[in-house]
């Protein structure tokens, strides 16, 4: 390890906000709203407030995948909410997420709109909702939940935990991207060897569990992530580079990655979905100008 002037923690912590990176700008010790602005509602009971981040991605596949399987009442509306901007402090986005935090979902279908946050919980609740993608008789049920849960534990070693202190952090730690590195390449092992010996997470049947891990650990052996493929060694990892080609492969995983996508090719950026005819090249062209 290099040597570093050591720091002694003070006896009470005080918010450095020039300490914060690159996410100064939104992140802040304490939650509520810093302004006030109504989130804007379409025509489909399905809101969706969110952006194109592994968990945002997580839940326009799955409401692809919904509508792919002829389930109707998937159909959604999807607003940008840029983060980098402080959207996610506006009231009516802490109204619906009081963590401030994307994606957020608001079902308008019944008498009293119902709220859901966490991406976990968002997949969970439209999975049971229509009926898909989460298996009802166990063990497939729990071992398809453990997967799930799995990624919301391990997702913030990745994304918080190596992702920020190798791209993001003002100062490179040597310490902390070892220890980050070395937590991401037990979970990509953790994976691999599920991924041996089934063809998916929850078993033989493609699920939420493989919804939910995609995003992250899929995009972080396809390359998409942090720019640490060659850094992390990710083409060992055989299996977890066969179950992301698979799920990669399925049209509607093409399709809700693209929405309210921000970087990239704009190609592959819907800055925001309103219908299904918003995928054709003019229509997306016109949106993604407009967002």
């Amino acid at each position: 390890m290099t040597d570093s002037a050591e720091y002694t923690p003070p006896k009470i912590w005080v918010w450095n906000k020039a300490n914060g990176g690159q996410f100064a700008n939104i992140n802040r010790p304490i939650a509520g709203p810093t302004h006030e602005k109504e989130l804007p509602v379409g025509r489909h009971p399905l809101q969706l407030y969110s952006l194109g981040t592994p968990n945002g991605v997580k839940v326009t596949i799955l409401l692809e995948e919904l509508l792919a399987l002829g389930h109707s009442g998937a159909e959604y509306d999807a607003w940008l909410i840029k983060i980098g901007d402080g959207d996610q402090f506006g009231s009516g986005f802490v109204d619906v997420n009081p963590n401030s935090k994307i994606p957020a979902l608001l079902d308008r279908s019944g008498p009293t709109p119902i709220r859901v946050f966490e991406s976990g919980s968002i997949l969970t609740y439209l999975a049971e909702k229509f009926g898909a993608f989460l298996p009802t008789e166990q063990p497939a049920r729990a071992e398809c939940l453990s997967w799930l849960f799995w990624q919301m534990g391990s997702a913030p070693y990745l994304g918080g935990g190596f992702g920020h202190f190798y791209a993001y952090a003002p100062t490179k730690i040597e310490y902390a991207i070892d220890r980050f590195a070395m937590e991401v390449k037990r979970e990509l092992d953790v994976l691999d060897r599920r991924l041996a010996e089934s063809e998916y997470l929850g078993g033989k049947d493609y699920t939420i569990a493989d919804i939910a891990v995609w995003p992250w650990y899929g995009g972080l052996v396809k390359g998409w992530q942090y720019g640490a493929a060659e850094f992390l060694q990710v083409q060992d990892y055989k299996n977890v580079q066969r179950w992301a080609e698979t799920i990669f492969a399925r049209p509607a995983v093409k399709r809700g990655r693209k929405v309210n996508r921000l970087s990239g090719d704009p190609a592959d950026q819907l800055h925001e979905r309103h219908d299904a005819s918003d995928f054709d090249t003019k229509t997306q062209d016109k949106l993604t100008a407009a967002g």
